[in-house]
């Protein structure tokens, strides 16, 4: 039997076998990643193969999976999960943090650069593209699941969760505009500084992802307990972007040292 859209959270059902929307949204970043990076690696300079970027695309969809479910279960549900163990590895039922999910790429992909002789910073500069792309694909999936409930609101476009009476924020809506924001400005300063020493693009995606994921949190419904900073308290989400800020806003100034210090790329 061939069903489709039985529920929510599944786009199809192949005698018996459930295809969920993440799945299918996992598929269509991996796709669209790997038409992407060969036609952008140009603008660093770049010369991978196909192999290569077989390679780079599965070390970072484990990195993905990995470190998106652990971070979201050390993050934000840490004893949820020591009642039952066995749900870590449910990633199809939801609960992914897009921190982990950093963590976990960001390591995979220092593991395959080493291993390919693969210059890092340049290879981050060109992947965050693909990686806000991806990024705003998983929130479409959030959407379509009814996950992230936003806080209450009064706007035409609010809209009603699952066990929650009042209009709320389309949250992940505003997500997915961030990131297909985040994706085109830093498309723009790949082209625009093609020929000047990398890192510059990566430190700029830090930066932008910490800023407006904290502005976001703050229509989003907290899922987690709050933390506080004696004065003050933030989400976990907008804490966890405190430290990716401040990577990126240090990469940022070493890369501008670079850059006015007359060092420029040449190409090959």
């Amino acid at each position: 039997m061939i069903a489709f859209f039985p529920e929510r959270a599944v786009a199809i059902t192949l005698f018996g076998l459930s295809i969920h929307w993440y799945g299918i949204l996992y598929v269509a970043a991996f796709l669209l990643a790997l038409w992407m990076l060969p036609r952008l690696q140009e603008n660093r300079s770049l010369r991978l193969t196909h192999d290569d970027w077989s390679s780079v695309l599965t070390a970072a969809i484990l990195g993905v999976l990995i470190g998106g479910r652990l971070g979201y279960v050390l993050f934000y549900h840490p004893l949820a999960f020591v009642i039952r163990p066995w749900d870590i590895f449910a990633v199809w039922k939801g609960g992914m943090s897009s921190h982990g999910g950093f963590i976990g790429v960001g390591v995979a992909l220092l593991l395959v650069a080493r291993r390919r002789h693969i210059p890092l910073l340049a290879l981050l500069d060109v992947a965050v593209i693909p990686g806000a792309l991806g990024l705003a694909l998983g929130r479409v999936g959030n959407f379509i699941n009814l996950e992230l409930a936003g806080t209450v609101t009064a706007l035409p476009w609010g809209m009603t969760f699952p066990g929650l009476d009042e209009l709320r924020h389309p949250v992940q809506l505003y997500a997915v505009v961030k990131d297909l924001l985040i994706a085109s400005v830093c498309l723009w300063h790949l082209k625009r500084t093609r020929r000047l020493q990398p890192g510059g693009t990566f430190a700029l995606f830090l930066m932008l992802y910490s800023v407006l994921r904290f502005l976001v949190e703050f229509v989003r419904e907290p899922d987690s307990p709050l933390v506080s900073f004696g004065l003050f308290t933030l989400t976990r989400g907008q804490a966890y972007t405190l430290p990716l800020f401040a990577m990126g806003l240090t990469l940022w100034f070493v890369w501008r040292r670079e850059r006015f210090g007359g060092v420029p790329v040449r190409d090959p």
